[in-house]
């Protein structure tokens, strides 16, 4: 027998209320079953809490951009045990961090052009962190995955 789906945010149509996405890209889910989003269409990254009707903007919403309040074509996105959501932008060529409640975020890798060196990001999609805290990157215009020591700035 098939397993029927529920909604757990959006289902609404596309749009840019905080009950609706636009084009969701990558979900994570926390330990309380919170769903993050990362939405292509409105450039920002929801939080839907457990049974709630709407989400929360808690990256971007405040348009396609370089800023350091703005994401432009979020794609992956992880939250840590904080709250502190880190998302790639495939659009800036950077990975950013949000940390819980904040109204703007700081770049972390990146930001500095497209390029093959090692410190730049050439439309990074997936993101992800091993136990020690190193940040992994797919850099999908360079044809590579990067590991970024956090701690060391390495």
């Amino acid at each position: 027998e098939e397993s029927q789906g529920t909604v757990v945010a959006g289902g609404n149509g596309s749009g840019n209320r905080l009950d609706q996405l636009s084009y969701p890209r990558y979900v994570f889910v926390d330990r309380d079953h919170s769903v993050y989003v990362s939405e292509y269409g409105n450039h920002r990254v929801m939080k839907w809490v457990e049974g709630a009707k709407q989400g929360i903007a808690v990256a971007g919403g405040q348009g396609q951009g370089t800023g350091l309040t703005q994401l432009y074509c979020p794609e992956g996105v992880v939250v840590d045990q904080l709250g502190t959501v880190y998302v790639a932008e495939q659009g800036n060529d950077r990975i950013m961090r949000w940390p819980k409640g904040a109204t703007q975020g700081s770049v972390i890798v990146g930001g500095n052009g497209r390029g093959e060196q090692s410190n730049k990001l050439t439309a990074p999609f997936g993101l992800s962190f091993d136990r020690h805290g190193n940040l992994y990157v797919a850099d999908y215009g360079n044809h590579r995955v990067q590991r970024f020591d956090l701690q060391s700035n390495k």
